[in-house]
């Protein structure tokens, strides 16, 4: 299977994704997206690192031939502005460079790469969002007065949309962590946020992703990720048991 994954601005959780393709290359023949030839090199400097911009439709379409399955990792990033001393207390104001608003990026640019997989005959698509998407006054909303969520959300509805078999993932707060040592949770509509598991090391959920590919079960689900605290529970190791926990189809 040809597996491609597109550069978020998360540049761990994509190099992440990528190296666990390239671990099972008896299974997939990985391609990347990235943004930049700094990013491209940064990550080993490939030839099936591909470099193009996903706000920029034509750009990416060389990548996104020939491919039989496709992750979206994209994520618009707000920078902190400057001169926040945490000393004297108050919040850090934050904002988004010009071109790289989540309207942009997670609109637009998810936008651009279902519509290239679906002109090119990808038979799933895998999306990686967030928790809190239901709540419009989430603080991730507030960000940069970026409504982050709200842009993800509209474009994990155009692929729901589309016709394409897709798997929804939408994380909850991810942590540098190592994998595989957790019990992961299967949620739906922000229930998580309201428990104490609501996060989950990034690794877990570049696992999913490529489980995702493997079973029937993943197809047209969309469903909150997260996992117990290490050394509660067992870690999972069943990812068909896992998915077809799963219920809602968005």
């Amino acid at each position: 299977m040809s597996v491609e994954w597109e550069r978020c601005r998360c540049v761990a959780r994509c190099k992440l994704v990528y190296k666990k393709l390239k671990e099972r290359s008896d299974q997939y023949v990985a391609r990347g997206l990235v943004r930049t030839e700094e990013s491209k090199q940064s990550i080993g400097g490939a030839d099936d690192l591909y470099v193009g911009d996903i706000r920029d439709a034509d750009s990416i379409l060389p990548a996104i031939q020939g491919i039989d399955a496709l992750i979206i990792l994209t994520s618009a990033v707000p920078k902190m502005k400057p001169g926040f001393d945490p000393t004297k207390g108050g919040r850090p104001e934050f904002y988004f460079e010009d071109g790289s608003y989540p309207e942009q990026v997670d609109w637009i640019g998810q936008k651009n790469q279902i519509d290239a997989a679906k002109a090119a005959g990808v038979k799933q698509i895998v999306l990686v969002g967030s928790m809190g998407g239901t709540d419009l006054n989430n603080p991730l909303n507030k960000l940069g007065n970026g409504n982050i969520l709200v842009w993800k959300r509209k474009a994990e509805q155009y692929l729901a949309d589309s016709g394409i078999p897709y798997t929804i993932i939408r994380a909850g707060g991810l942590q540098d962590k190592e994998g595989g040592n957790r019990e992961l949770l299967i949620g739906k509509d922000d229930e998580l946020l309201k428990t104490e598991t609501r996060t989950i090391a990034r690794p877990d959920v570049a696992e999913v992703c490529i489980q995702a590919l493997q079973f029937e079960e993943a197809k047209f689900k969309a469903f909150d990720l997260a996992s117990k605290p290490e050394g509660t529970g067992k870690p999972t190791k069943d990812f068909k048991a896992l998915f077809s926990q799963i219920t809602t189809r968005f």
